[in-house]
């Protein structure tokens, strides 16, 4: 059995992993998809003072008080960021980085170091009304749809889940300075479903530990576990 630790992304909740949930459950794995602080039934909790380093303590926290071990650890979009600097702090208890359609930081960067896209974002919401709050991209047009998500009735769903992404969580650094993070196993998936103008950075041949790279693609939009959520269980049950 494996222990799978899903993190959703900017604006979404934990709720955005129900249709993969089942499927790794019904393989003998355990499976944890927690609402990041501001999300989900944390959303009560949103505010200006919320950032990359409260979402990092959400997961480090989760980690050390349920005694986990050997977690595969999924970071969707944003939550690349935050799967970065959990296993930073406890990198004996992760047996897997998995990188979903992910932003991969080095040490040291933000959001808009490893997104350059997110810098606009974060103007306008500096520039705001709030000074903090930024609120969910719109629908594009398909095939790209609500974060990759194009069936009417999914994007309804989809809907109800989002909220206000804190500025904080793109402007706050990554901490990658044990030398113990490089030890770990690395995934990326990649969503080939993607609008121009959201450049992915270029994956290294060779992993920190020594490996060669590991790179799979799914043909859907960014939100994968709505869209293409077996494809996606299957290749997670590879990693575990």
């Amino acid at each position: 059995m494996s222990t799978y630790l899903l993190v959703h992304g900017a604006w979404h909740s934990g709720q955005c992993w129900e249709r993969v949930v089942p499927l790794l459950a019904s393989a003998g794995h355990r499976v944890l998809t927690p609402s990041l602080t501001g999300y989900g039934d944390k959303m009560h909790l949103l505010g200006p003072d919320v950032g990359l380093d409260t979402h990092v303590d959400d997961i480090v926290r989760l980690v050390t008080e349920e005694d986990l071990t050997e977690v595969v650890l999924v970071g969707h979009s944003y939550a690349g960021l935050v799967i970065s600097s959990a296993a930073n702090q406890v990198p004996d208890r992760i047996a897997r980085l998995v990188y979903l359609d992910a932003m991969v930081p080095q040490d040291g960067e933000s959001a808009a170091d490893a997104q350059p896209a997110a810098q606009a974002l974060i103007d306008l919401a500096v520039k705001s009304d709030s000074g903090w709050r930024i609120p969910p991209l719109p629908e594009m047009p398909p095939p790209f749809g609500l974060f990759g998500v194009t069936d009417p009735a999914d994007v309804a769903w989809l809907r109800t889940m989002l909220s206000d992404q804190p500025v904080g969580c793109l402007q706050q650094p990554v901490r990658l300075d044990n030398p113990a993070v490089n030890t770990i196993p690395v995934t990326h998936i990649h969503c080939t479903v993607k609008p121009e103008g959201i450049p992915r950075r270029p994956v290294p041949a060779i992993q920190p530990n020594g490996d060669p790279a590991d790179v799979r693609e799914l043909p859907t939009g960014h939100d994968c576990m709505i869209t293409m959520p077996v494809k996606l269980t299957e290749l997670l049950l590879k990693l575990g």
